[in-house]
């Protein structure tokens, strides 16, 4: 056992218990890779946007991809990119009727602030 581990531990796999460590990436649909990354305060904006009011957090977000916000869709054109937001918003303004699209929207919301926080994390602004 003593030998299994080692082995492990040489090719940079560090368990204890002899486990395997498994990556797990989340495999992103087509609306939810146009959210754009935004600056921190822009992303709280819409959250609160949204949970007011379903659907215009979502839309006013659509306006930062043309400003030159990145998503998780390079190889898109970024009017492509603003028209999958701006169809996004029209679906949560829409089922909002019926509470789903509010719910959606508020999820949206959220979605944008966790992006806003890794663009942060990843890139600190050099003053």
């Amino acid at each position: 056992m003593d030998q299994k581990d080692t082995e492990m531990n040489a090719k940079g796999v560090s368990s204890s218990t002899g486990g395997v460590v498994v990556q797990v990436r989340e495999k992103k649909g087509a609306l939810r890779a146009a959210i754009p990354y935004m600056p921190f305060p822009v992303a709280v904006l819409c959250l609160f946007l949204n949970t007011f009011v379903p659907g215009l957090g979502t839309f006013i977000s659509a306006f930062t991809v043309l400003c030159g916000a990145r998503t998780d869709l390079p190889d898109r054109h970024m009017c492509c990119v603003f028209w999958l937001n701006i169809a996004a918003a029209f679906i949560q303004i829409i089922t909002a009727i019926v509470m789903v699209g509010w719910i959606m929207s508020i999820f949206w919301g959220m979605d944008m602030v966790i992006l806003a926080s890794y663009r942060e994390q990843a890139a600190p602004q050099q003053l």
